[in-house]
């Protein structure tokens, strides 16, 4: 990490200034004389800026930019900042919205795939435009955040949707928006009953760690269960100052979780990933997810085999605490939701033993009852509940109620054609305004 004032850009920036997120937004990196600058840039990277051609605009924070590498384009830090004319390339597999996020969204700006939670899409604003971003169809368009009268309908939908009880705040990057527009967003959210989980996905404390500040998190605690999930990609991303933005959040009583995107050349290899867990772990940041990285337009170039996350996984798995060990996950393409991927471990079943091997290679044999019937006298009262909201899918094979499963029978796609009917039963002059960036 460089120091700012090194930099001749900054060197009359003060401390103050530097440490207020305000002025980290507000001087975000957009052009290529502010760049180079900071950075010497390659005649391809040189291309890459003087194209109008890129989807997604380049915004990157000061404080990022000193962890960059000046001189070393290969850099993990500056790969995933600075725009390649890569991303200009559209392979033949990649999709404009990957995850179907516009086809299950009942109203805009909010996402609803899984039975009984949903995605709150609130700005299109990040701090930083990353270069493998999912959401690059919409991410930086207008750059700002949603008013709250775009954001009022989805909150209206949660409201008459009883099942949802885990509503993700994402967007863009909702830390972005002010302190008083996120505590009326979550304050809109903690009146609705059925509503028990809030979470919020940011990458705010890898990239504009300044952003969390002693009124933020005062904020955020009035408003438990809360639960915030980051996004760190690489150790170089673990500094003094993100280390203090995630312990004051952990200090607030805050679970944290970490989010990581699988990216070729930048984190591809299973000792960069244990030394990142290690080290999110210190910090009291359990890792949760690795991302297979998406099918959206424009970032083929970050993708690897998704043999190469299954090899991560098996050399943490063993080899270090299971807390450091997250699902790997490929997010389905068509809106089907998170698939966990791992190396197989079942090596046999017969009747009542299974074959089993560990991290080693040791093969065992663990032997079942002979009874396997399932005896939970003490939950009739939940069970009953809990299968009267069921999403379906195979549980509904293993609970007997179901005999076969056929593709047209999604729970998804019943909610999608109830919305529809909705729709075209509303009069045509009571539509809400459409969200700018949808």
């Amino acid at each position: 990490m460089r120091d700012y004032r090194e930099i001749s850009l900054w060197k009359n920036v003060t401390p103050e200034e530097w440490n207020d997120w305000h002025w980290q937004l507000s001087n975000r990196i957009t052009d290529i004389e502010a760049l180079s600058e900071i950075i010497t840039l390659t005649p391809e990277e040189k291309k890459a800026l003087n194209d109008d051609l890129l989807e997604l605009r380049m915004a990157i924070t000061p404080y990022y930019a000193t962890l960059m590498d000046p001189n070393d384009v290969n850099c993990p830090i500056r790969m995933q900042a600075v725009p390649t004319s890569k991303e200009r390339y559209t392979a033949e597999e990649d999709f404009y919205d990957p995850l179907a996020e516009d086809r299950y969204a009942p109203v805009p700006g909010f996402v609803h795939r899984y039975p009984d939670r949903g995605i709150l899409l609130v700005t299109d604003q990040c701090s930083m435009y990353c270069r493998f971003c999912t959401r690059r169809r919409f991410a930086g368009e207008v750059d700002r955040p949603k008013s709250r009268e775009e954001i009022q309908a989805a909150i209206d939908y949660i409201e008459r949707t009883p099942v949802l009880r885990d509503i993700l705040i994402t967007g863009g990057d909702p830390l972005t928006m002010e302190d008083e527009n996120l505590e009326w967003l979550l304050m809109s959210l903690r009146r609705i009953p059925h509503v028990e989980i809030i979470r919020i996905g940011t990458r705010v404390p890898a990239v504009m760690p300044q952003r969390i500040t002693r009124s933020l998190v005062s904020m955020l605690r009035q408003f438990h269960p809360l639960w915030i999930n980051v996004h760190f990609n690489h150790p170089k991303e673990i500094t003094p100052y993100s280390t203090r933005a995630l312990n004051m959040l952990a200090d607030a009583g805050i679970p944290l979780g970490n989010q990581s995107v699988l990216l070729r050349g930048i984190n591809d290899c299973p000792y960069i990933f244990k030394e990142l867990f290690h080290k999110l772990l210190v910090n009291r940041v359990r890792p949760y997810y690795i991302y297979q990285c998406d099918l959206s337009r424009g970032i083929s170039h970050f993708r690897t085999s998704v043999g190469k996350g299954i090899e991560i996984i098996e050399f943490l798995r063993g080899h270090t605490t299971g807390m450091a060990v997250p699902t790997f996950v490929v997010d389905a393409p068509g809106g089907g939701g998170k698939i966990p991927l791992m190396p197989n471990y079942l090596l046999a079943q017969g009747e009542r033993r299974v074959v089993l091997r560990n991290f080693e290679g040791t093969i065992t044999v663990y032997t079942e009852p002979e009874d396997a019937s399932s005896h939970c006298h003490g939950c009739k009262e939940i069970c009953m509940r809990q299968s009267m909201s069921s999403g379906g899918g195979v549980s509904e094979l293993l609970e007997g109620s179901r005999l076969q499963l056929e593709p047209q029978v999604l729970k998804r796609e019943e909610r999608r054609h109830q919305w529809m009917e909705e729709k075209k039963d509303q009069s045509l002059n009571t539509s809400k305004p459409e969200c700018p960036f949808l």
